[in-house]
């Protein structure tokens, strides 16, 4: 099954190799490169679905390698992951037109919440069946890309949202999934407001869900939800 192929350039050897065994053992294709110039042939070489770049790079820098990328691919998503903070590195590579930019130190399930939330926005999906997520929890059968959620005696077509939030509680049953998590999967940001919906759509799904009294939605306050399933 051919999966998502990152190409990730990172001049620090150890978070590279780290990275790399993270985000592979999440079914994504890695390659690492560990300068800018390298890292560009890779580019061209390859046929890479998605970009991780550090800013600050031996020979060319993560900006001017995001610069010729997007020269070529005006489509293809980017990210930067860098210990720069400042203002105006954030400013100079949104304008470079950026999906994201993330900075160092991070958390690794939240960075692969991040590209998991790109790779769906962009529908880059390798391998058609790669796609297709049926989940079985209780008495219910929750097909993903076509938002329905069936038991033997009903269904109900759920919103893009209701479906996405219902996605991260399935990936992880009886687990706690973060508030952060499911937001910045989910919404692309984690504050104050987005939160609030987030609580409106946990309410309906517990209401869909609430035919089942052995499947509920557990809430852990200030740390997230769990859907605990038989």
């Amino acid at each position: 099954m051919k999966r998502t192929k990152i190409l990730l350039v990172e001049d620090d050897t150890s978070l590279g190799f780290l990275l790399v065994d993270f985000l592979e053992s999440h079914n994504l294709d890695v390659k690492l490169y560990r300068d800018g110039e390298s890292g560009l042939k890779g580019y061209k070489a390859g046929n890479f679905d998605f970009c991780i770049l550090d800013v600050m790079l031996p020979g060319i820098d993560g900006f001017s390698l995001a610069k010729r990328i997007r020269a070529e691919n005006t489509s293809i998503p980017i990210v930067f992951l860098t210990a720069r903070s400042m203002k105006q590195d954030k400013i100079k590579g949104f304008d470079l037109g950026v999906d994201d930019y993330i900075t160092k130190p991070f958390d690794e399930d939240e960075l692969l919440c991040r590209i998991n939330a790109i790779i769906n926005r962009y529908n880059i999906h390798p391998n058609e069946t790669q796609s297709k997520e049926i989940y079985h929890f209780g008495q219910f059968s929750f097909d993903y890309k076509n938002q329905l959620l069936k038991t033997n005696k009903n269904e109900k077509r759920l919103t893009q949202k209701e479906s996405e939030v219902l996605r991260m509680l399935c990936i992880k049953p009886n687990e706690i999934v973060t508030r952060e998590t499911i937001l910045v999967s989910v919404w692309g940001s984690n504050d104050y407001f987005i939160g609030r919906s987030l609580d409106v759509f946990i309410a309906k799904l517990r209401k869909y869900l609430s035919i089942d009294p052995e499947t509920v939605i557990d809430n852990i306050p200030k740390v997230g939800y769990i859907l605990k399933t038989e």
